[in-house]
């Protein structure tokens, strides 16, 4: 599942969806190479015009918050029972939860990148260890774009309203399917004409889940294998060798 995201942009950015464009200059902490989910902060995400003729970029809240939960406290507490940085995509309409934003509230997740761990027993090992990876789409802009899901929600003790979001997942193509071994799922990542068609169309129920059941190209996607501390590394993204790991086919 996708808990780790990076991205990178500048303020003098733009961010281009076939022949729509924002700036980011309005934008603060933009340049992000890793970012956990389960620090519950905040990331990027595009969502539709009122109009639904264009997009605006906005630093929405990471965890999809159930609108049952009346405050912060009752939000700590429901997530000690699941988590709502994910959704699964192909059940997104059996879920109450995440049903109807599916339906009429669906948004795109900016990222450069995220983060994913193998999973592999060497030689004289008791048990498989885990091998984190870096993962990215090989084009020529710092971006590209993963589907989501959001909802707006508000706090009852204080009366502020944010949008909060949840990554959209789908079953893991041929090169995610060796990285992340033991689950095999991956972020829902869209070609740019999915991507319009997801945050700007109106889609039936059975066209949203065509596209939550979409498998990027492995083709256009790269890994490698980072230093397992990578969380704390200035960048997180360089390449470190393991030499007890086989590559990836």
């Amino acid at each position: 599942m996708c808990y780790y995201n990076g991205v990178r942009v500048s303020k003098e950015e733009f961010i281009r969806l076939k022949s729509l464009e924002r700036e980011l200059k309005h934008l603060q902490r933009l340049n992000r190479p890793i970012q956990s989910g389960f620090e519950y902060g905040n990331s990027l995400i595009l969502l539709p015009s009122t109009d639904k003729q264009s997009f605006e970029i906005e630093d929405a809240h990471w965890e999809f918050i159930p609108p049952w939960c009346s405050n912060w406290q009752a939000v700590h507490e429901s997530r000690k029972k699941f988590t709502t940085l994910n959704a699964i995509g192909e059940n997104l309409f059996e879920s109450r939860l995440y049903k109807d934003a599916a339906l009429k509230r669906r948004c795109l997740v900016l990222s450069s990148g995220f983060y994913e761990w193998r999973h592999f027993k060497p030689e004289g090992a008791k048990k498989a260890l885990t091998y984190p990876y870096f993962i990215d789409v090989a084009q020529e802009q710092s971006y590209f774009f993963m589907a989501g899901i959001y909802q707006p929600w508000t706090d009852k003790e204080t009366g502020e309203t944010i949008n909060t979001f949840a990554i959209v997942t789908t079953k893991a193509n041929d090169l995610m399917e060796q990285v992340h071994n033991v689950k095999k799922r991956m972020p829902l990542i869209l070609t740019e004409d999915l991507a319009y068609e997801w945050l700007l169309g109106n889609l039936t129920p059975q066209r949203i889940t065509e596209i939550a059941n979409f498998q990027f190209d492995s083709e256009d996607m790269t890994a490698h294998t980072v230093a397992k501390d990578f969380r704390t590394a200035l960048d997180p993204t360089e390449v470190f060798e393991y030499e007890e790991l086989p590559p990836l086919l």
